[in-house]
């Protein structure tokens, strides 16, 4: 995506245009002398300037400013409905589209079926025709996010590639991986695997956000790619695990590649984690061992790695 419309400029857009709403709702009823209404939007402007603070800052997780986002849209709406009975019943819209923009799918839908019970619940008989038109609603809207789900799922689907750095997903690696071993059982050819663990992974997540994550992933994969051949196969296989598949490669070989990628990778160094730090270890077929064996043997290696 586009750098100027990524999910976090857009976020901050969203938090941005919505302390300058309530403010601009907040003047409007000081200057309409609706002083007893003043509290509500006053509080809710100072929380959406926090959300906007926790937005932008470092080591706070995503879901927080947007619970507190949605939660303050639901109670400026309750709070504008009953100070005046009135109250175009297009409002009730606002919340159930932000619960959508700001919620998972089936969250959302969980949310909005909850309260359009509560309303069926609370409404006078009278407002049947007004709350059928919600129902309505709630499933128009529910439409864009499903679409967008589906095409995500059926992007995953086919893109071989990890969605987070530039190397192969899990199941490609293993399929791939598949294929080089029944190659080598066939052929009679070598084989070796180099299980690489990025143990400032989590760290770089936990104390500077998403961002140091996928600046850490990036430098792994082109530092890696950059120093392999066009046909040996780079895959994550965990979240801090990568296997790199090195066809036609004895064990000597392996170590000679794994003391040149720690050489590489020990050069590099990013602004947030420093010099980066990559545990790998070798990992060859034996004699007449099944593919099923040998990746159990491959993910021990790597739980071992992480462990230490």
């Amino acid at each position: 995506m586009n750098t100027i419309f990524s999910p976090k400029r857009l976020m901050t857009l969203a938090y941005g245009t919505s302390i300058i709403a309530m403010v601009a709702y907040t003047l409007w009823l000081y200057a309409m002398g609706s002083y007893r209404e003043l509290l509500v939007p006053l509080f809710v402007s100072l929380l959406l300037l926090a959300c906007l603070l926790m937005h932008v800052g470092q080591g706070t997780q995503p879901a927080l400013p947007r619970l507190v986002l949605l939660i303050s849209t639901y109670v400026v709406v309750l709070s504008a409905v009953n100070a005046n009975v009135e109250t175009s019943s297009l409002w009730w819209g606002l919340p159930m589209a932000a619960t959508f923009l700001l919620l998972p799918l089936w969250s959302a839908l969980a949310v909005n079926t909850a309260s359009l019970i509560a309303w069926w619940w609370l409404a006078p008989v009278g407002v049947i025709p007004l709350s059928l038109g919600v129902v309505v609603l709630a499933l128009l809207l529910a439409l864009p996010p499903w679409e967008h789900a589906r095409r995500r799922a059926l992007l995953r689907a086919t893109d071989p590639n990890d969605s987070d750095c530039n190397a192969y997903h899990v199941d490609t690696l293993k399929e791939r991986l598949n294929n080089e071993f029944q190659r080598a059982a066939m052929l009679n050819k070598r084989l070796a695997v180099l299980v690489l663990h990025l143990p400032q992974l989590d760290m770089a997540g936990e104390q500077f956000g998403q961002r140091a994550q996928t600046a850490l992933l990036a430098a792994l994969c082109q530092e890696v790619n950059s120093r392999c051949r066009d046909h040996d196969i780079l895959g994550r296989a965990g979240s801090a695990t990568f296997w790199l598949v090195l066809p036609d490669t004895s064990e000597s070989g392996a170590l000679l590649v794994r003391e040149r990628l720690q050489r590489s990778l020990s050069h590099c160094v990013l602004v947030e984690t420093g010099q980066l730090e990559v545990r790998i270890a070798t990992c060859l077929p034996l004699r007449k061992e099944s593919f099923e064996r040998y990746i159990q043997r491959l993910e021990a290696r790597a739980d071992a790695m992480a462990n230490v």
